[in-house]
């Protein structure tokens, strides 16, 4: 017997509808607030009809297709008989036989994990014939000949942009798990996802950049970069800290860490439990970090040799000022490495050992290999980038952002265009990603010298190559010990390009490799026990990383401990704890100091 309808629930549904009623015209009014927004915010901008300069790639990509129709005709095939295989699946399953999907995920693709794509029968439809299409454009894009290297880097990177774009997950109606919050929610979601939407396309005049974190979940020096310290030396390019020490003893040779300047300092010290930072004092060293300046256009005429001079030697001046060492052991990050590695040619050249034991992490010096990012320092790219820095004086932080989250687009956009948009929530309070969100900018004498003569013509590895101080740099006559990590899955130094220091450099080398990718594989504090690293005993010189990860050995768990067992015989005996309060040099405030919190300054009409 059919159960009765009440007055009550007519009543519940009637209520239902006029909150979906309500809240549709809420959205059909932000839309065109959102419309409004975006109009006015390119009205007066400068129309590129190619601001990626990929067009000439995918011009020449298609002369080649056209010209052998035939291996386009039967790749055209492949992809219809896939299709009638995902048809016939899903006609067995709808009788009762059990299947295998034509095509899954590949490991690792975050997408598809709601149940919904595998047990609804029309969404792992949408989700095979999607997945399937995206590998046949991806495979044809790779499988044309003729392109020269560069063209065909170009053509599928960005032609995996533009799959990833079209995926399923990343629209209303092919959505399963936007479609039942929204039945649940009555449509609130889009309402709130909309004001996200306009709130971030307000904060990033025009360009969309999802938040990555709630807004006011960190703070740097409440929740982040909170290992105590002082600022003990500062000039116009960075502030020197100098932390706390938690051990009455500590080793004679203080560690200055030089970090990369296209992000902040405070990677290394994120919260308590993850700070490498931290961890370091704790093991008994003196640490030292440059905090570098956030530059505007006052920095205009800053070059590579100002991050050297008033960055790395003016350190190294300010501790011994301090604390009356002369000598000290050494950290460079990425391109803080790069510069450690010149510095290091440029003490060698004048005669100078201050820096007795050095270690690099994910820091490339020969940049033949240097992964995707050699895909936006062609000479296009670059005149693009020059244009954008003459115009601002600088290179707006959020335009390097944007570089970097392309690398890894579903995670670092998508993703956030799902849950922020569709979905209407908040992000997840995660202090790496707001670490990530805090950009830089980059003076443009420094940063054309950096892509044209490092990514462009590869001039650091050649001995001569370059001058800087008026001394040619020969990284060959480094000749102190050096330590060199690089994480297996790093897609901004690969480990094979990192790997290469230790041929160019004479001195005694040990590479490492750990587990996961260029932030997570450096940020791995023991306690975690996450990931795992390869060493290798032996002592002679590997041609190649292949070479030497033949023989390489895993071990579970974080490689600091590894690394400390290195530094630790090369940092000199045990001495009384240092006071930062106490050196030579009067603290100029507490750490992390100022120019860590201080914001990229947005450019002109960018």
């Amino acid at each position: 017997m059919a159960e009765k309808w009440d007055s009550s629930q007519t009543n519940e549904l009637m209520e239902q509808s006029k909150e979906f009623s309500e809240n549709l015209s809420r959205i059909t009014q932000q839309s065109q607030d959102i419309l409004n927004e975006f109009y006015n915010s390119q009205k007066n901008a400068d129309f590129d009809p190619d601001p990626l300069n990929i067009g000439g790639a995918f011009l020449d990509l298609a002369a080649k297709m056209s010209a052998d129709p035939a291996k386009l005709i039967n790749a055209q095939a492949a992809l219809w008989q896939g299709y009638v295989d995902i048809w016939r699946n899903m006609a067995n399953a709808a009788g009762g036989e059990e299947t295998k999907p034509v095509i899954a995920p590949e490991k690792g693709d975050k997408r598809f994990k709601s149940e919904e794509w595998s047990k609804n029968q029309i969404f792992d439809y949408i989700k095979q014939t999607y997945l399937l299409t995206a590998k046949w454009v991806n495979d044809t894009v790779a499988d044309v000949e003729g392109l020269d290297d560069r063209a065909r880097h170009k053509v599928d990177f960005y032609t995996k942009q533009y799959t990833d774009a079209l995926s399923p997950t990343n629209f209303f109606w092919s959505n399963p798990d936007v479609l039942k919050y929204t039945l649940e929610t009555k449509g609130e979601n889009l309402v709130h996802g909309l004001e996200n939407l306009l709130e971030d396309l307000k904060t990033g005049r025009g360009q969309i950049n999802p938040r990555m974190v709630p807004e006011g979940a960190f703070e740097v020096g409440r929740n982040v970069a909170v290992t105590p310290g002082k600022v003990i030396y500062q000039n116009d390019m960075m502030q020197l800290l100098q932390f706390e020490p938690s051990t009455d003893k500590v080793y004679k040779k203080p560690l200055l860490i030089t970090p990369p300047w296209i992000n902040k300092y405070y990677i290394l010290d994120l919260k308590q439990e993850n700070s490498f930072i931290k961890w370091c004092v704790d093991q008994g060293y003196t640490v030292f970090v440059i905090s570098w300046i956030n530059p505007d256009e006052k920095h205009i005429d800053r070059t590579f040799e100002s991050y050297m001079s008033e960055g790395i030697l003016a350190a190294l001046d300010a501790i011994e000022q301090s604390i009356g060492e002369t000598e000290v052991t050494a950290i460079g990050y990425c391109i803080g490495g790069t510069l450690m590695s010149a510095t290091l040619a440029y003490l060698a050249a004048i005669g100078e050992s201050r820096i007795t034991a050095c270690t690099f992490f994910a820091a490339q010096m020969d940049f033949e290999d240097a992964g995707e990012l050699l895909l936006f320092t062609d000479e296009e790219q670059i005149l693009m980038i020059e244009r954008k820095m003459e115009t601002a004086g600088f290179l707006e932080g959020r335009n390097m952002a944007t570089t970097f989250n392309m690398l890894r687009s579903n995670d670092l956009i998508w993703s956030f265009v799902i849950n922020n948009y569709l979905m209407g929530k908040d992000p997840f309070p995660f202090d790496l990603l707001f670490w990530n969100s805090d950009t830089t900018n980059m003076p443009p004498k420094m940063h054309s010298f950096y892509l044209r003569n490092m990514y462009q013509r590869n001039l650091l590895q050649e001995p001569g190559g370059l001058t800087l101080g008026g001394q040619p740099i020969d990284l060959s006559k480094v000749k102190i010990p050096i330590f060199v990590q690089a994480s297996k899955e790093d897609h901004i130094a690969p480990f094979e390009s990192v790997f290469k220091a230790t041929r160019l450099m004479s001195g005694p080398a040990e590479f490492m490799l750990a587990g996961s990718g260029h932030i997570a594989g450096v940020i791995n504090h023991p306690d975690a026990n996450k990931y795992q690293h390869w060493v290798n005993g032996s002592k002679r010189k590997y041609e190649t990383a292949k070479d030497w990860m033949a023989d390489a050995e895993e071990h579970p768990g974080s490689w600091w401990p590894h690394w400390h067992k290195w530094l630790s015989k090369k940092s000199g005996a045990k001495v009384a704890a240092r006071n930062p309060s106490k050196g030579k040099l009067k603290p100029l405030e507490d750490a992390p100091g100022s120019y860590v919190k201080t914001k990229a300054k947005p450019g002109k009409s960018q």
